[in-house]
């Protein structure tokens, strides 16, 4: 009997995109995103995705000492697949973005797959007058925000963290991205299967109409075959409606808080475990089953937990 297709969950537990103010539920202490890492794993998500901040006023913060604390809690807590940003915040340097991985050596790192505008003004009109710390304004309200990965870039954390065992969820916000990543296939220095995230409804990137999930998604099936894992992730109020035509299409999915902070129509989430609880019912709603961590690293032939550095 042929074995049953698994669904993965992701969860991006703080991400770097939304700020504190915004909600109440956002993760911004080292024991906050522990606990909320936790609880998505328990809820059901097989790999989560993680940020650092600083505690005090939640800014972000790349310094692998910020991952520190809940790496170690979660590592202990959790059988989950750990996976470090190297995308850091799109203000950063690629020096600063990469530290984290290269230092903790984790079994999946984010690779974003080019260069791009990176518009969180649209954002800032619905928080006007709510924002708590200096910082969230000039930060949301930029509108000159290149986020860099060049193919030098691409290649540098190819390289330094390929070199460890790590590979990659690689962050695809257009079809050029796909392309991107094609490239660096055919040089040999990626090899699948290709865990590949296709981002829709961030503003630069490609929109979140369900004819740009399907060009994404045919796009990658002409340039990849069945030599990669789809996934998806939708931004804000797109997250469900992406995460079930996916799931329905045979892919797999990410929520979480840094994707979107909301739980339905005006609703905010109080959780990255409810997000995951609300996509899980999704998927085992369409008759499939989720993947546990250990289904996962197979699927995406992962080096193991016992050869992270943390």
């Amino acid at each position: 009997m042929a074995r049953t297709r698994k669904t993965i969950i992701s969860c991006a537990i703080t991400g770097s995109i939304h700020t504190p103010s915004m909600s109440p539920h956002l993760p911004v202490t080292a024991a906050e995103i522990a606990e909320s890492a936790i609880g998505a794993a328990e809820a059901g998500a097989a790999i989560i995705h993680l940020h650092a901040r600083n505690p005090e006023d939640g800014r972000p913060d790349q310094t692998p000492e910020a991952f520190r604390p809940f790496l170690q809690v979660i590592k202990q807590q959790s059988d989950c697949v750990v996976n470090i940003t190297t995308g850091g915040a799109p203000t950063m340097t690629i020096a600063e973005r990469i530290l984290p991985a290269a230092t903790w050596q984790p079994e999946v790192a984010s690779l974003n797959m080019g260069s791009m505008n990176f518009g969180l003004f649209p954002m800032l009109g619905r928080f006007e007058g709510q924002l708590r710390h200096e910082w969230e304004q000039g930060y949301l309200a930029n509108k000159d925000i290149l986020f860099r990965n060049t193919f030098g870039d691409v290649e540098h954390i190819l390289t330094t963290l390929g070199a460890n065992g790590t590979r990659f969820e690689f962050e695809c916000y257009d079809s050029s991205h796909l392309y991107n990543l094609k490239y660096f296939h055919d040089q040999g220095l990626v090899q699948g299967p290709l865990f590949i995230q296709t981002v829709f409804g961030l503003m630069g990137g490609i929109g979140a109409h369900p004819e740009d999930v399907m060009h994404m998604k045919r796009t990658a099936d002409r340039l990849f075959g069945d030599q990669y894992r789809w996934s998806v992730l939708g931004a804000g109020r797109n997250q469900m409606p992406v995460a079930a035509m996916a799931a329905a299409m045979g892919g797999n999915v990410r929520v979480g808080l840094e994707d979107s902070l909301w739980a339905g129509p005006g609703k905010l989430a109080e959780s990255n475990a409810q997000q995951v609880r609300q996509v899980r019912q999704i998927i085992e709603g369409l008759g499939l089953e989720i993947a546990t961590p250990d289904e996962a690293r197979e699927m995406l032939a992962l080096k193991g937990v016992d050869q992270v550095a943390f």
